[in-house]
């Protein structure tokens, strides 16, 4: 499948120019792609961007700015921002999901049922739907007797293979609680599908469940000798616990039996490195006839040159980006899973609202720079729990400025008025608020951000909860927030341009996947596409390869 419309990836070397054009790109934006937003205060981030563009952005609403990591320019912006978005959108792969139709004639995607739907939320179901469909398409393409889904979490696309399509299927996650959840449902599943043949009055039926594989897949050796290993066993398997060298022994003593059987590799977002250990396992394995995987957690990655060197990396992959001596980072490969789709998808309140959580945590930096300078040597972590902490704040300010009344549910999360409101509103936190605020006679801006300086102070306590240390005597909040307050509106700005270069950095990640296999030559067809509506699965781009 073709790229943009000033590049391609149908060659390797097409696909190589295409690298080495992003490479080009994103060398001058070192700064921003590897700067960690949590020093945006104490090393005054802000200063490397070009002045010209934070004077402009600074005073950009904030749903104007939530729009810039998918490459949309205002007229009014300066030309060398509008240029710098426009072409890093020229570079990035295309999202827009294709016609599976042209791609793989006579492809059905057949919708779930019920039965097999159950647990799914919407955007689950609908990437079941389609990645079960190709890979059963793929499946009978190659001839392959069994699917060997990879990372396979609570065995949805195995379900979908086994009850829907018919084939045999090896489930491998590392969790061994996902094999017992996905032997359970697959039982539930099995019943159903039973007392619909008992009625039909059909004979000699059988079903195929997914045979479940508890194991952490570290190398491609592994991964060749597990579907083997266990094609022919019944049940759940579970192989976490014993030694590693043991495990490789037995692997290696069990790999050959069963040769006659060819498998297909599917992955359904297989995290980090599993990903590419597909992709290898794919090149090196003579049963292995074909794989679809579609990859995420790039965070999770581990990088030639960074750490364990030597050892098989997860980027990069192709010869050709390791002859330019390339390396991403830690937080250039967290910078990759940024969704430009979600940033678009935010509503203005919640785009606020992150802004704000990101100056708190910067600020907190400040704090932790200040008064616990040996906990930064750490690189110390405190989660999510801003968001959470935020929230409860938003429900119980808001409902308290609604209706006296409710004063003795301010603690309740869930208060009457709120879920009421939530009912009518979907849920969706941004209506919530705005609904509550104008019942109340109040402005959202006055009840979700007013006494940032009170909500900053709450935040650090929680922080400092979260890592285990106490407040000392000395610290005053209030000073250290006075001092970042001023630059407080220059962190949506940086951070949305920060985001725009996650789209990019994604597509060299999975475009140096692809030239690994396009540069095993002839033997193989491989292509990528984006498999999925963006809007429901951001992370949607499928490589798919067949060996010829």
């Amino acid at each position: 499948m073709a790229g943009t419309g000033k590049y391609s990836c149908e060659t390797a070397s097409q696909t190589l120019e295409w690298i080495n054009a992003i490479v080009r790109f994103i060398e001058p934006y070192a700064f921003l792609m590897n700067a960690h937003v949590v020093n945006f205060f104490t090393d005054r981030l802000w200063e490397a961007v070009d002045k010209e563009w934070m004077d402009c952005l600074r005073a950009e609403p904030v749903e104007n700015l939530i729009l810039i990591p998918c490459g949309e320019v205002q007229d009014h912006w300066p030309a060398s921002l509008k240029n710098f978005l426009r072409d890093l959108r020229s570079l990035v792969f295309p999202r827009e999901q294709v016609d599976l139709q042209k791609i793989f004639p006579g492809l059905t995607v057949a919708s779930l049922g019920s039965v097999l739907a159950q647990g799914m939320n919407v955007k689950k179901k609908h990437e079941v739907e389609i990645l079960s469909a190709i890979t059963s398409f793929i499946a009978k393409r190659v001839g392959a007797q069994t699917v060997v889904d990879v990372g396979a979490g609570q065995g949805y696309l195995a379900q979908v293979l086994s009850f829907q399509y018919q084939h045999s299927v090896v489930a491998i996650d590392a969790c061994s609680h996902h094999g017992s959840v996905t032997n359970a449902r697959a039982e539930r599943i099995k019943k159903h599908y039973a007392a619909q043949i008992r009625r039909s009055g059909s004979v000699n039926t059988s079903l195929l469940v997914p045979k479940t594989v508890t194991c952490r897949v570290l190398s491609t050796d592994m991964l060749k000798a597990l579907s083997d290993m266990f094609i022919h066993e019944d049940g759940q398997t579970n192989l976490i616990g014993e030694d590693n060298e043991e495990l490789c022994m037995k692997i290696d003593s069990s790999y050959g039996r069963g040769k006659e059987d060819s498998l297909v590799l599917a992955g359904l977002h297989a995290c980090g490195d599993l990903s590419v250990t597909m992709l290898k396992n794919f090149v090196e394995c003579v049963e292995v006839k074909a794989v679809v995987s579609i990859g995420c957690c790039y965070n999770l990655l581990s990088e030639e040159g960074v750490v364990n060197a030597g050892m098989q990396c997860g980027f990069p992959m192709s010869n050709g980006v390791k002859s330019e001596g390339f390396s991403l980072g830690k937080c250039a490969r967290d910078l990759a899973c940024q969704s430009a789709e979600r940033w678009r998808s935010l509503e203005k309140d919640d785009a606020g609202h992150n802004f704000e959580l990101h100056t708190f945590r910067a600020a907190f930096q400040m704090v932790l720079s200040k008064y616990y300078p040996e906990v930064l040597k750490t690189s110390p972590s405190i989660g999510r729990h801003g968001k959470a902490l935020r929230r409860q704040q938003r429900r119980r300010i808001l409902e308290s400025s609604v209706n006296s009344s409710v004063q003795s549910q301010r603690d309740c999360e869930g208060g009457p008025l709120v879920r009421q409101i939530e009912a009518e509103t979907g849920g969706k936190s941004g209506l919530v608020v705005a609904k509550l605020a104008a019942q109340s006679g109040a402005r959202c801006e006055d009840t979700l951000f007013g006494d940032k300086c009170l909500h900053f102070e709450k935040f650090n306590l929680s922080g400092l909860h979260r890592l285990g240390l106490k407040p000392l005597q000395g610290i005053n909040f209030q000073t250290i927030w006075k001092e970042a307050e001023p630059f407080a509106e220059l962190i949506g700005p940086y951070w949305s341009l920060r985001a725009s270069l996650g789209a990019v950095l994604e597509t060299l990640i999975l475009l140096d996947r692809l030239l690994f296999l396009q540069e095993k030559g002839s033997s193989l067809e491989a292509f990528m596409l984006p498999a999925f509506d963006p809007s429901l699965s951001p992370r949607n781009l499928a490589i798919v390869a067949v060996k010829i």
